[in-house]
């Protein structure tokens, strides 16, 4: 369930200041040249929301996918973070970069002789695990202080290679027919891959160099851009219309199994107390009380046990409860 507690707030935009108890998952449409916290900030303004976060960074340069999540939400975005990504990136071939991408300076030019077969057998290469190197210019933190701080003095300080997955990269195309060093390829990885580099590696195995022209994440996890509104749509849009695209607080962990409690294990439930069910071993999944829709937290099963991980507090239940998504349904099939 999601939802805020009914407040006579009509208007579009910003709108008034006061603060209200708001609960869900809203997939935005990150815009160009604003960074995830801005583009948080914004939303949160406009839904006059108490407490939110965003479910993983998206640089200025991206656009697309960032999941939002409000209130109660706010306490299982790193089921989001944890997930595989999928993005569509545009890779200039030729031209290299301070930043391997296209807000750097340029560092070098190298004439361009590629065909779609040696594109491919660079990708192919690539994919699988590997070990990557992060670039210079991003947010990790190297004794206190983010990487491009260094970078931007000019001192490059020695990063230790990272192991993701590159789970496939198909390429989608020429960016444009009559020039063969712009393609566009859709990205399945792991989280904390950085496309930027891996622009820069494919660069380096077709021997011409490259950056990251363009990037747009269109999936995390089972999440996809489907439904998901722009900071422009939300900001032309009433109160009421804004709220109606907030998915339920449990949005993240839809594809989890469920365990329904009855009412006097729920209220055990949420004070952290273990339960004993005919359950096999599950590492994940998503607790419900008695009511339809009383989504209490989630768990694990091991040895028959019910193991509480993250719990929603009985007020944000009662608050949950107090609202339902127009388009929620019931998620019954429930395992007790």
């Amino acid at each position: 369930m999601r939802g805020p507690s009914p407040q006579p707030s009509p208007q579009r935009g910003e709108g008034a200041r006061v603060r209200r108890a708001v609960h869900g998952v809203l997939f935005l449409d990150k815009p160009l040249g604003l960074s995830s916290n801005d583009a948080l900030q914004k939303a949160k303004r406009l839904f006059r929301a108490e407490k939110a976060g965003h479910t993983g960074t998206l640089d200025p340069l991206a656009t697309g996918l960032l999941p939002l999540c409000f209130g109660a939400a706010t306490k299982f975005s790193q089921i989001s973070l944890d997930a595989d990504k999928r993005y569509r990136a545009t890779l200039k071939l030729g031209i290299t970069t301070t930043t391997a991408d296209a807000e750097g300076e340029v560092l070098h030019r190298t004439e361009v002789n590629v065909t779609r077969e040696m594109l491919q057998v660079a990708c192919t290469q690539l994919c699988g695990e590997i070990d990557q190197v992060p670039p210079m210019h991003s947010a990790l933190k190297r004794d206190g202080k983010p990487l491009y701080e260094y970078a931007r003095a000019g001192i490059e300080v020695e990063r230790a290679p990272r192991r993701v997955t590159l789970h496939s990269i198909v390429i989608a195309g020429l960016e444009d027919q009559g020039q063969d060093d712009t393609w566009t390829l859709d990205v399945h990885c792991s989280k904390g891959t950085y496309i930027r580099t891996l622009a820069e590696d494919i660069g380096k195995l077709l021997g011409c160099g490259a950056h990251l022209a363009g990037l747009r994440r269109t999936g995390s996890g089972a999440l996809t851009l489907q439904g998901a509104v722009t900071l422009d749509q939300l900001a032309e849009m009433m109160e009421a219309e804004r709220d109606a695209h907030l998915l339920d607080a449990d949005a993240l962990l839809a594809d989890w199994p469920l365990v329904r409690l009855r009412e006097e294990d729920a209220g055990r439930y949420l004070s952290g107390v273990r339960r004993r069910l005919p359950l096999p071993d599950m590492p994940n999944v998503r607790v419900y009380g008695p009511q339809p829709r009383a989504f209490l937290g989630s768990g694990s099963v091991a040895a028959g046990e019910l193991i509480p991980t993250r719990l929603l507090s009985p007020l944000e239940v009662q608050g949950l409860l107090s609202t339902q998504a127009p388009q929620a349904s019931d998620p019954e099939k429930a395992l007790s």
